[in-house]
């Protein structure tokens, strides 16, 4: 959709809370107001030493609205930005802080930034607006098709990249990357992307595809039909029938219409 007359730069979020309560305190964005100005904060990851940040923030006098890690992440990032000249300097004294698993993007009056954990746990990409109009971040290139973005390259583990309104370069800062254990989250080859999205230069249809050549080969079974569940195991099941030569067919099939739904066995 286009941006409402006059905007120069929009975020959103469509997953659930990354942590605590499925409520409206956790939605997001989370917005802070202070006296430097303000900020919309995304977040997709867990922190795994939120409470204990949480605990500090709160002997600090911070009041916390919500039961959500992203919140600490804000409360976080505004505190740094009271002692620092720029956001940018705030997002990397507080990813100094945090730790476990965040990808996330940032709004300002003038910025767009994004910033990935120093492991890569989560990913996040960079495109590009159609016609040269600017840049865009996302937690899967899929979402760069349905504006026409193109897609330049992943965020690298640790990489903060901040756009601006008055320059509209790309521009990067790189002090927390480089850790040697740097290593994604294989779920997200396995169930989390959409199959048309490429992560870290891989197809997810085409490695779910492998996934289930490799389980065909290592597995091999007797059976009439070969069928993937949920939506997600589509390719692998793919995979598997052309591996081991058993017919692909379709099995279950889940209505479209309904909320997201989880099979339990």
């Amino acid at each position: 959709e286009e941006l409402p007359r006059g905007a120069k730069m929009a975020t959103g979020h469509v997953r659930y809370a990354t942590a605590g309560q499925r409520s409206r305190s956790n939605a997001q964005p989370m917005v802070l107001h202070h006296c430097k100005g303000a900020m919309a904060v995304c977040h997709n990851g867990n922190l795994v030493n939120a409470p204990k940040l949480r605990r500090k923030l709160e002997m600090s006098g911070s009041i916390f609205h919500g039961t959500s890690d992203t919140e600490v992440i804000a409360y976080l990032l505004t505190q740094n930005r009271l002692l620092t000249p720029n956001i940018e300097m705030a997002v990397s004294r507080t990813m100094d802080d945090i730790e476990g698993a965040y990808s996330l993007v940032i709004m300002t009056h003038t910025k767009l930034i994004a910033a990935r954990d120093p492991n890569g746990f989560r990913p996040l990409c960079i495109g590009e607006l159609p016609d040269g109009n600017g840049y865009a971040f996302a937690s899967e290139s899929c979402a760069l098709d349905a504006v026409g973005a193109t897609l330049l390259r992943d965020v690298e583990p640790g990489e903060i990249v901040i756009t601006d309104t008055k320059t509209g370069e790309l521009r990067s800062i790189k002090d927390h990357c480089g850790r040697p254990d740097r290593q994604m989250c294989v779920f997200e080859f396995i169930y989390f992307a959409r199959p048309d999205s490429i992560i870290e230069g891989s197809s997810v249809h085409e490695a779910r595809k492998q996934a289930g050549r490799f389980l065909a080969q290592e597995h091999p079974v007797e059976a009439d039909v070969v069928i993937g569940v949920p939506d997600s195991g589509l390719d692998a099941a793919l995979g598997y029938s052309q591996e081991s030569g058993i017919p692909y067919g379709i099995g279950f099939i889940k209505n479209k219409y309904i909320g997201r739904t989880f099979i339990q066995g």
